[in-house]
């Protein structure tokens, strides 16, 4: 337990049997249970785990559940959140499988979860001296542009890397929020900040040291990955201007944006008009150029006007904690 909480560790594992061994038995015994989810591994991974729960018995606090065919690290994420939920676990973290998530910090994610001071803690990378020479220069440039996406559509603006699995949450979010929707895949932390965001929860974002196997470059694919990303983040943020701002409540940012939106898109039209004409005859309508002008500015300035508003409206969600808390992990029972 966890300064008298119950604590699990989800770990989502794919392929990992180099590696699952070190994250197992460096887990700190503040953990109660820990919820390794294969999912559909091809080599030894399982039968790694499965030598675990063996030597543990009934009463081990590993517990291993696979998955028939491989479906998304967020899949094998929500698997151990439902069985977490099942157990009525108090705080539930997700350590991923390769051992690059430092078990020396599980407290500091832990602790403000535990404390009732947020709803869900996430590591951030960037926040840590060093990240540019420590991350893998496309990892770091990949996870700095999502986030800033992230930003937009989930509304916790003060919160960065997005992209990190390092979390903690609390059981009243799990239960609270829709798991079944939850994306499958790579963009699954994005998803889930953008349902907390719809339920008001409170996110906090916790420094974390960066770590990276000499031997496992990056897998990431710039121009496969941030276009996907880019697409799911946007309808995310659809989802989110509605049903938090118009079914839940009501709030006048949706027109703004929508304006905005409007504006920019008879903004483009009128471009391509104005190049149309242009290479037909050689000049531009002043008029036509002046409306121009008008849509762009008044765009911008609806999308401005939009994005302040909601700034303020999630400013109180987003929980700063003091450096001393984030620096010392709290005393674990």
């Amino acid at each position: 337990m966890f300064e008298g909480k119950t604590v699990a560790v989800v770990v989502p594992c794919y392929n990992e049997e180099t590696r699952i061994d070190k994250v197992l038995t460096t887990m700190p015994d503040s953990v109660d249970c820990v919820i390794v989810v294969d999912d559909a591994s091809t080599d030894g991974t399982v039968s790694i785990v499965q030598r675990y729960v063996a030597a543990q018995g009934a009463e081990g606090r590993v517990v291993l559940i696979e998955h028939g065919t491989n479906s998304g690290v967020g899949a094998a994420i929500i698997t151990g959140y439902r069985e977490a939920v099942r157990r009525q676990i108090d705080v539930t973290a997700v350590m991923a499988g390769d051992a690059q998530m430092d078990p020396d910090e599980l407290p500091l994610l832990v602790g403000p979860v535990a404390r009732g001071e947020v709803d869900y803690a996430k590591g951030n990378r960037l926040f840590y001296r060093g990240a540019w020479e420590s991350i893998p220069r496309v990892r770091y440039l990949g996870n700095a542009f999502l986030s800033m996406l992230t930003k937009i559509a989930s509304g916790y603006w003060h919160v960065a890397d997005s992209q990190t699995g390092y979390t903690a949450i609390s059981r009243l979010a799990l239960e609270t929020i829709q798991l079944d929707g939850v994306y499958p895949r790579y963009g699954y932390p994005n998803d889930m900040l953008v349902r907390l965001n719809v339920f008001n929860f409170r996110v906090a974002d916790v420094p974390i040291r960066p770590v990276y196997h000499a031997d496992g470059g990056s897998k990431m694919r710039l121009w496969k990955v941030i276009p996907t990303m880019s697409c799911l983040i946007l309808r995310r943020f659809f989802w989110r201007m509605k049903e938090k701002y118009v079914i839940h409540d009501f709030h006048p940012l949706v027109l703004f944006y929508a304006a905005g939106g409007l504006l920019g898109l008879a903004g483009v039209a009128l471009f391509v008009r104005l190049v149309a004409l242009w290479a037909m005859r050689g000049s531009i309508p002043p008029l036509n150029a002046l409306l121009w002008v008008f849509c762009m500015v008044s765009s911008l300035q609806f999308v401005l006007f939009a994005m302040w508003f909601d700034m303020e409206t999630n400013r109180g969600l987003t929980v700063h904690l003091p450096a001393g808390r984030q620096g010392k992990p709290p005393q674990t029972t």
